[in-house]
């Protein structure tokens, strides 16, 4: 009986596996389509990534998206990492709360309620808003991150350090900013995968003349999806699971739990 439910457990988990990746192995198989058309297979071709790499929109929505994920990645990890530290150290009940608000909060609830708020400051949408809306999504994501390698982190290494003469200041920066390291760099990579792949909020903040990545790819399968959409869907795929696996070589303790 146990055998034969875990033989069960094992084919659902194949079936859910299988329907979330095969679409995407299809998207990448099809990069390599010559033929304009995806109905069926002609041949075998790079002229896809070819013609990508003369595509200006296409390029000036890369630029536009790296330039907003590095921006709001370094600004989010290191206010993130602020969080994190303050919520480990002084306890308070709404401070994780404010913190990790954006996290829970539904996609288009943050994209419409940041779409307000700029509107009330009466700011041009443009590159600006966007990469204050991704740095305040991602805040979150770093703090917790943070405190999840904190919280792994032997205290009695900074208690003897300051036994030892050593100040505040000189035992944050010699004992736990080293020890944090792997988890502030986690959040980091994470923040910067979540701005890159952010498409809903961006969506609502973002102005004229100011298109992300996936606003470019959003804009272009309206009318049909081609093999150069597939290109550079592939692409953005292996750069974010490329970033997947170093957060989660770096920080393996995020993703356990603990």
């Amino acid at each position: 009986m146990y055998k034969g439910s875990s033989l069960l457990l094992k084919l659902i988990a194949f079936a859910v596996y299988a329907f979330l990746y095969l679409p995407l192995l299809i998207v990448v198989i099809y990069s390599f389509n010559d033929s304009r058309l995806n109905a069926e297979w002609v041949g075998f071709t790079f002229d896809w990534y070819d013609k990508l790499l003369h595509n200006q929109e296409l390029l000036q929505a890369a630029g536009n998206s790296l330039l907003i994920a590095t921006i709001s990645a370094a600004i989010a990890t290191l206010l993130g990492t602020l969080a994190g530290l303050a919520i480990h150290q002084f306890k308070l009940r709404l401070l994780p709360g404010l913190v990790m608000a954006p996290i829970a909060m539904p996609d288009i609830l943050m994209g419409v309620s940041l779409l307000l708020f700029f509107i009330i400051l009466n700011m041009t949408l443009g590159l600006v808003s966007i990469v204050l809306a991704h740095i305040t999504f991602c805040i979150g994501f770093v703090a917790l991150s943070v405190q999840a390698r904190i919280s792994g982190i032997d205290q009695s290494l900074t208690e003897a350090a300051r036994d030892l003469g050593a100040t505040p200041w000189i035992s944050f920066r010699k004992i736990t900013l080293p020890l944090l390291a792997p988890g502030i760099i986690a959040g980091a990579l994470m923040a910067f995968t979540l701005s890159i792949d952010d498409f809903v909020i961006t969506f609502f903040v973002a102005g004229v003349g100011s298109s992300t990545l996936p606003l470019q790819i959003y804009s272009m399968v309206k009318t049909a999806v081609t093999p150069e959409v597939n290109a550079i869907s592939t692409l953005l795929m292996l750069l974010t699971l490329l970033l997947i696996t170093a957060v989660s070589k770096l920080s393996p303790g995020l993703f356990r739990g603990k």
